[in-house]
């Protein structure tokens, strides 16, 4: 990992403007401080989804409502939790993910790496369309791997496999996309813990809701037959099942921080049948109770 420094700071000094803290010492945009948050963690899109979550615990310890970003931690079964809410979209996803590892494994009164770095656990619960016609709408499905046509890991270097980069390559050529999306596997082992009984498939995140997962309302989206493309594209056994905006960049980003991540979603829509679900709090709910149950 490449450290900030000046002429005036010692190499493993992280600077005041690249590790920016508040007065009271939280991470800038989380306002959180590291006893704020529990080992295991569960992430959601909508900030109005935190409570959805926390309803079910024991007792709540702490509160933080920060912009789009509201955590709350207690304990459910005993066990300590936080669920923090990210906002849409993979960019608010890497200041999320970057300021979580901040708290457990930056010194923030030293501004220095921490000699033993932590590994949190943490889940995604959202709502997602589904992409092909054989997954229903109220349906739960785990992503094994998620690939992102958002341009995120542009700006960092994210090692991938032989076979990330021939999915990546083959369809970047196929959308005649700009530049090579990225290809990310979740945690098998929080795959094993909470979704063994799932539906298993692979996400595409998206940079938008309109026309990057082709809708049509007004405008019409360039790749004019994006559905399809998407619905037909397989690299072997590799297939696209689900629609979202999140869950490529939390994997990436779990696997260059060292996280144990995993993407569940409630498939509230299908956009091969086009449906939508008649009652998409309750497929939402019962994915919450399924992943607090197993906990």
């Amino acid at each position: 990992m490449k450290l900030f420094s000046s002429s005036a700071e010692p190499m493993n000094i992280i600077p005041e403007s690249e590790l920016i803290l508040n007065k009271d010492s939280s991470v800038y945009h989380l306002n959180l401080q590291p006893e704020h948050i529990a080992d295991t963690i569960i992430t959601v899109g909508d900030p109005g989804r935190v409570h959805k979550i926390t309803q079910y615990f024991d007792d709540i310890d702490f509160e933080m409502n920060k912009r789009e970003f509201i955590t709350q931690t207690g304990k459910i079964n005993n066990k300590r939790v936080t669920v923090i809410s990210s906002g849409m979209g993979t960019d608010n996803v890497e200041i999320l993910m970057t300021e979580l590892d901040a708290l457990v494994n930056i010194d923030l009164k030293k501004r220095r790496l921490k000699e033993k770095q932590k590994s949190l656990n943490i889940i995604r619960i959202g709502t997602s369309g589904s992409l092909q016609g054989d997954i229903p709408i109220d349906s739960h499905v785990v992503n094994k791997a998620a690939v992102g046509l958002d341009t995120l890991m542009c700006f960092y270097h994210l090692p991938q496999s032989e076979q990330e980069n021939r999915i990546t390559s083959s369809l970047q050529k196929k959308l005649n996309l700009p530049f090579q999306p990225y290809c990310v596997s979740g945690s098998a082992e929080l795959k094993t813990q909470f979704a063994a009984d799932m539906i298993e498939g692979n996400a595409v995140t998206c940079p938008g809701f309109y026309a990057p997962q082709g809708r049509r309302l007004r405008f019409e989206p360039k790749i004019g037959n994006l559905i399809n493309e998407l619905n037909h594209f397989h690299e072997h056994d590799f297939w696209l099942t689900n629609f979202e905006m999140e869950t490529a960049g939390y994997y990436a980003l779990g696997r260059l921080m060292g996280h144990q991540m995993l993407s569940l979603n409630a498939i509230v829509a299908n956009r091969i049948t086009n449906q939508f679900s008649k009652d998409a709090e309750k497929t939402i709910d019962a994915l919450i109770k399924k992943v607090l149950e197993r906990l």
